[in-house]
């Protein structure tokens, strides 16, 4: 089994950003090269907020991601809704978080902090 991944913050408080700059580097990098746009035309109305409300909270998802964005939309609309997904499309919903970085897990591995907030310590290392 593969090590897991060194988070960013943990990275620069112990220097091995500095040390291993090329494997941080890329973490660092934008993902979002084009914008998620509106939800499809298709989706009824509570996967259509859903699907707002899922790019607002994810900001980096960008055209790539729709499909998946689709998928979840329509499932949480209908949670949304007050209809009962099961536990089959839960977990297809959960999958499709981790695809898209959604998970906290899953959005170390994005490498964009959000912007409102502030790294542990940042004020100690700052040059």
């Amino acid at each position: 089994m593969a090590r897991p991944r060194l988070p960013p913050a943990k990275a620069k408080a112990t220097g091995s950003d500095v040390k291993k700059k090329a494997r941080f580097e890329s973490r660092n990098a934008p993902a979002v090269k084009d914008s998620i746009g509106e939800p499809f035309a298709w989706l009824n109305e509570k996967a259509q907020q859903a699907w707002r409300e899922i790019s607002a909270e994810v900001p980096w998802l960008n055209a790539s991601h729709r499909g998946f964005l689709a998928i979840a939309a329509n499932i949480r609309g209908r949670m949304i809704s007050g209809e009962d997904v099961g536990v089959q499309a839960m977990n297809l919903l959960r999958q499709c978080y981790g695809q898209m970085g959604a998970t906290p897990a899953d959005s170390t591995k994005v490498g964009i902090a959000p912007d409102d907030q502030k790294e542990p310590g940042e004020e100690f290392f700052d040059e």
